[in-house]
């Protein structure tokens, strides 16, 4: 190269440089960074086998989304730890946003730690994306706009056992005994639980708290067996739920049992035969819709089983989170809370649409209850559970399920 070529190079780079800082257009360098999404879920503890699918599914989607060219032409890097606790999951949730540059949060499914990391998220005015946990309160008394809402909450699961009960006259002058989990999730339940009965003249003649990591549930079968209700309800959470089945069925109480909360690998751990009556859920892995049939062969194939109901979920909301940056072009807190609120569809793997409302940042969707098949007549350790229709009926609005506006005291500030 000769000087005079070289003096050429060097004075058009010395332009070039100074055109960039006066803001002329210049390259970005940032535009093809990867986008930090910073995810946490329960590894450990009573919710520990369900933060596992949780993870598997995040991992999937994530997967398929930067095969497939990314967002925006960026590759999705997801960030996911274990959130422990409420206080180690909001030091992790505030170090995510702070240190690890993270766009949006997402995950969750103890409702005491979805509470702390809504308020890092309003605190850091950035986006969080709460999937798993369901108790009322987040999405009431405890909503904040920068907050949205993926699974279904108490009163949703309530609503959807209740329909199946009442349609078998087990709910009017009946007599309930609950067993509740001694945390704000398992209050938040017995409360919708409590309105379902008192609406539709059931009685409720007994409630136990149960500490989250109790395993020996005989002195409270022992009360059980000693009130003779008419109706046994779980107002439980994680493994409590596997633990109390298998009990209960070893114990042999003549009393039927329902529940208002089961996610489905605590209904597998359980073992065939011990599962009886009827329980809720926002997917199974049998549902017959085709883009779920896929998702579900996609999943088994690279996992050796198939996808719990938290896998499910936590793939789909990647996914929505996927489409609301492509839609608006942006990574912007404000863009994407514009975007969630117009409320947009959503393809969950399910035969209807889903939406967030604008007014409390829930998503509204199609629930289902289930009963447990007869001994002998499951396939294999994972099929254990007939599904049954979905609700609210295909010829009813989606939102009849969930708490209306005067139910719900959320205010999005």
């Amino acid at each position: 190269m000769t000087s005079y070529n070289r003096r050429k190079i060097l004075k058009a780079g010395a332009a070039f440089a100074g055109a960039s800082a006066l803001g002329f257009p210049a390259i970005s360098y940032g535009q093809t960074d990867k986008i930090k999404i910073g995810h946490l879920t329960p590894l450990t503890g009573f919710l520990g086998a369900l933060g596992a699918y949780a993870q598997l599914g995040m991992r999937l989607a994530e997967e398929e989304i930067n095969k497939a060219g990314g967002v925006m032409g960026r590759q999705l890097d997801v960030m996911s730890e274990d959130s422990v606790n409420q206080a180690t999951a909001a030091t992790k949730a505030q170090r995510m946003l702070e240190q690890d540059s993270a766009t949006v949060l997402m995950g969750e499914i103890n409702s005491a730690s979805a509470v702390t990391i809504m308020q890092v998220a309003a605190r850091n005015k950035k986006l969080f994306m709460q999937i798993g946990a369901r108790s009322d309160a987040l999405r009431g008394k405890n909503c904040n706009r920068y907050t949205f809402h993926v699974d279904i909450p108490n009163t949703v699961m309530v609503n959807a056992v209740g329909k199946a009960l009442l349609r078998d006259n087990m709910v009017k002058d009946k007599k309930f005994f609950t067993l509740t989990a001694d945390y704000i999730f398992g209050h938040d339940l017995l409360n919708a639980a409590k309105r379902f009965f008192a609406a539709n003249q059931g009685n409720l003649i007994g409630d136990e708290l149960i500490a989250t990591d109790v395993t020996d549930f005989s002195p409270y079968l022992l009360k059980i067996r000693q009130s003779k209700p008419d109706v046994v309800c779980s107002n439980l959470a994680g493994n409590q739920v596997t633990n109390l089945i298998k009990q209960y069925a070893e114990f042999g109480l003549p009393y039927p049992i329902v529940g208002f909360n089961l996610n489905t690998a605590d209904a597998w751990a359980a073992g065939e035969g011990n599962l009886a009556g009827t329980w809720p859920t926002v997917w199974y892995h049998t549902l017959d819709v085709p883009a779920s049939k896929t998702f579900v062969d996609n999943f088994t194939k690279k996992n050796g089983k198939p996808p719990e109901n938290h896998a499910w979920i936590e793939y789909v909301s990647l996914k929505m989170m996927a489409q609301a940056m492509n839609e608006t072009k942006s990574t912007d807190t404000d863009k994407l809370i514009a975007y969630f609120e117009k409320q947009s569809q959503f393809d969950i793997l399910k035969a209807r649409k889903a939406y967030f409302r604008s007014w409390d940042h829930q998503l509204v969707q199609e629930a289902y209850p289930f009963s447990p098949k007869a001994k002998g007549q499951a396939k294999d350790k994972w099929d254990l559970i007939t599904l049954g229709a979905a609700i609210p009926n295909a010829n009813e609005p989606l939102e009849v399920i969930n708490p209306t506006k005067e139910q719900n005291p959320c205010t999005l500030s």
